[in-house]
């Protein structure tokens, strides 16, 4: 059995943030550009289950986004609700959650963020990728994507793309 991944595939303003103050994450349409997805569908390909924030998961319903629906999706909340179909609300500790996952048959595992979801999996050193889109536009004021206080990671650079709408997009892997 082959030890399954967790990768983060998230976007972020070239000032490193995630969204604005307000959760907005308008900026990302910036880069939007008919028939490219910036590796989004050959990424999700690789993944089985996507795990996210209970507010990120609200925002991009909100938006009008869904998750393929033949990913498990676990949705980290602080309050317990009703699992529905494939979507799965789990509130218990995430390095428990990581550890049945990775003992488990399947694909690689999206970690979808939010901020405070990554942040706490990188206190235990618990992301093996991440592949980071660089959108290029400052928004001056935010959610960052990395918190301060977290233990020291070490990367490489495994890809980098570039993009003629602006867009940078970095894939590091964990140096172990």
């Amino acid at each position: 059995m082959h030890t399954r991944k967790v990768i983060s595939f998230i976007a972020i303003s070239l000032d490193g943030y995630i969204a604005k103050s307000d959760g907005d994450i308008s900026f990302l349409s910036t880069v939007e550009k008919a028939g490219e997805d910036y590796g989004y569908s050959d990424f999700i390909k690789t993944v089985d289950t996507i795990i996210v924030g209970r507010k990120t998961y609200d925002k991009i319903l909100n938006i009008g986004f869904e998750y393929p629906n033949d990913k498990d999706v676990c949705v980290i909340t602080r309050t317990e609700i009703p699992d529905h179909g494939r979507i799965k609300y789990y509130s218990g500790s995430l390095t428990k959650l990581i550890s049945e996952l990775r003992n488990k048959e399947g694909k690689n595992i999206f970690c979808d963020g939010g901020s405070e979801i990554i942040n706490e999996l990188l206190q235990d050193n618990l992301i093996d990728e991440f592949v980071i889109s660089i959108i290029p536009i400052l928004i001056g004021d935010g959610i960052t994507l990395f918190k301060s206080k977290r233990p020291l990671l070490s990367l490489k650079l495994a890809d980098c793309q570039k993009f003629d709408t602006g867009l940078v997009q970095l894939h590091y892997v964990k140096v172990d």
